[in-house]
């Protein structure tokens, strides 16, 4: 039995790291084990412009603790309004890595996403053309729509569509939660990959829901069904370059998330990995988890494997922090409810 693993050191392709204290408290919980990670731009105000990029980058960078190494891959928030040529320079600049799809209303601090999906058609063009690739957030936001059927009703609806119209455009299908989301990834062999959260591959509706709410499993996309979680552990699990890591994970003060009205969002970062290898080894997969970490992300974006490695160790159960201090506030740590064996050790 596998008691220790090596790997390349991971990235996080799908990562909050809001500004301020908050930026402040939780930027050490992923430069910890993480190299790079895909920055989300859904600030308030949202970061839309090359230059509103370069001032989050500069002030991620200055939150970084003195003797940690860590890389932010910039993005930009794609509104109705953003300027192609503005995006080309930025791209052209490696100053971001990738554009930002939130439909309006999706999720936390989406107001300013996309409502008429034509009238982003000409940017989606450009980005095709210099090889960026851009960041979904598949879900629509119709009231008619079952919260639950929103992943698959995208995909039909605008995803699809939107793909079809821009053929050269590399696209990532972030933290997909469902079957359908699996098998569009499945079916397309070219400029198509998929980002999977830790909450998504550990959890369904049932354990956010059944017995009582659960306000720090609620999440946006929701957790769905449990054969919608089962395809995607098998996604995950199974090797497939196109599916890899991207937490989501998504601080918001304690009391935001136990309030009447919770905001959506896990804090998952401080013990992604330990959770990812306690699902990888459920799997019998422990020998693919180096690959959704630290190697299909890359070659998707195009960017080297990290030369450093880290290792995990299964031990005696983890002691999981409930709470970090973020200034008079907290901000609680995702919790599996059950012991967590396995840790970086290196």
């Amino acid at each position: 039995m596998t008691q220790s693993l090596t790997i390349r050191r991971p990235d996080d392709w799908h990562l909050h790291l809001r500004d301020g204290a908050m930026l402040a408290a939780v930027l050490p919980e992923t430069a910890r084990h993480f190299a790079r990670a895909i920055i989300m731009p859904n600030l308030v105000p949202p970061v839309v412009t090359g230059a509103q990029a370069a001032a989050y980058r500069g002030r991620i960078l200055a939150a970084l603790p003195e003797g940690m190494t860590f890389e932010p891959l910039m993005t930009l928030y794609l509104t109705e309004q953003t300027d192609p040529d503005d995006l080309a320079a930025a791209h052209a600049r490696g100053l971001i890595t990738s554009v930002k799809l939130y439909p309006a209303g999706a999720t936390t601090n989406s107001a300013s996403g996309v409502k008429d999906f034509d009238k982003v058609r000409p940017v989606l063009e450009r980005m095709a053309e210099i090889g960026c690739p851009l960041c979904v957030h598949g879900e629509v936001t119709d009231r008619e729509i079952d919260i639950f059927d929103r992943e698959a009703v995208f995909i039909d609806r605008v995803l699809d569509p939107i793909r079809r119209a821009t053929p050269g455009l590399r696209v990532i299908m972030e933290h997909i939660t469902t079957k359908d989301g699996v098998d569009y990834v499945a079916s397309h062999s070219e400029g198509l990959g998929a980002t999977i959260t830790v909450q998504h591959l550990m959890f369904d509706r049932n354990d956010m829901l059944v017995g009582g709410m659960r306000p720090h499993y609620y999440c946006l996309p929701i957790l769905k069904r449990r054969q919608h979680r089962e395809a995607l552990v098998a996604a995950a699990t199974s090797g497939d370059a196109r599916y890899f890591l991207g937490t989501d994970s998504a601080p918001h003060p304690t009391h935001a998330k136990e309030a009447e009205c919770c905001a959506a969002g896990c804090f998952t970062a401080p013990i992604a990995l330990s959770c990812l290898a306690h699902v990888f080894e459920e799997a019998g997969a422990l020998d693919k988890l180096e690959g959704f970490t630290s190697l299909h992300g890359p070659a998707f974006y195009g960017l080297p494997v990290n030369a450093d490695t880290i290792t995990l160790s299964k031990l005696d159960p983890l002691d999981i922090p409930k709470t970090l201090p973020v200034g008079e506030h907290t901000v609680t740590v995702f919790d599996p409810g059950f012991p967590l064996h396995w840790r970086v050790t290196g």
